[in-house]
């Protein structure tokens, strides 16, 4: 599942693709916000390795099904 993050103060998005459930992640992004100012929101990636975000920095989290990717200009 590709999974889209944006953070304070940057322009550009951090996309990744993953093969956590919705609901994992969900779930992590929930826990990572409640732990305090320090906390950590960390995600796998699918092609190994991990994604670490500090969760008071995240301005948004979008996240779905992984589709065919565009190609060109259209």
């Amino acid at each position: 599942m590709e999974v889209k993050i944006g953070i304070q103060s940057v322009p550009r998005e951090l996309v990744v693709e993953t093969n956590t459930s919705a609901d994992e992640l969900e779930r992590s992004l929930s826990d990572a916000l409640e732990s305090g100012e320090h906390a950590v929101f960390a995600l796998s990636v699918t092609k190994g390795g991990k994604v670490l975000v500090p969760a008071d920095k995240i301005a948004y989290v979008e996240f779905g099904a992984s589709g065919a990717h565009r190609v060109g200009f259209g």
